[in-house]
C-alpha cells in the first residue's frame, strides 16, 4: 500500500470535526453508518474516529442527496449494485449521473428532501 493510501485510511477525525467539514449532523452520519454507506473505526472508548477516505463518502453522499436522490439509489451508486438493472437502465443511470454532476450548483435540490426517504417504504 502507498503512502498516499496509507495516509487517506488512517482513522484521524473526530465525529465533531467531521460534522464541521462536512455540515452534516451527528445523526446523519450515524444512519449512514447504520446503513453500511461507511465504516469508520473504534477507539477503545468505543468512539468514532473517521478518514479521509470516511470524509470523501460522507460528502459524495451530501452531494447526490442534494442531487435528489433517496438513499437507496445513493447505496445503490456507491456499492454498484447493478444486477437487478438492464443494460438500457444502466446507461441510463450513468448518464444521469453525469448530468447531475455537471449542473450548476443554484440548481441543488435541499439537504432536507433527501432526508425524508428513510421513512418511507
Amino acid at each position: 500500500m502507498s503512502k498516499d493510501a496509507l495516509r487517506r485510511n488512517m482513522a484521524v477525525f473526530s465525529m465533531s470535526v467531521v460534522n464541521q467539514l462536512t455540515e452534516l449532523t451527528p445523526r446523519q452520519i450515524r444512519y449512514y453508518e447504520t446503513h453500511g454507506l461507511i465504516k469508520p473505526e473504534r477507539t477503545s472508548g468505543n468512539k468514532r474516529l473517521f478518514s479521509m477516505n470516511d470524509l470523501d463518502r460522507l460528502l459524495e453522499i451530501k452531494h447526490l442527496l442534494e442531487k435528489g436522490f433517496n438513499l437507496k439509489a445513493i447505496k445503490q451508486i456507491l456499492m454498484n449494485d447493478d444486477s437487478h438493472l438492464s443494460n438500457e437502465e444502466i446507461a441510463l443511470r450513468k448518464h444521469v449521473i453525469v448530468e447531475a454532476t455537471q449542473k450548476p450548483q443554484q440548481e441543488a435540490i435541499p439537504l432536507n428532501r433527501g432526508d425524508l426517504s428513510r421513512f418511507i417504504k
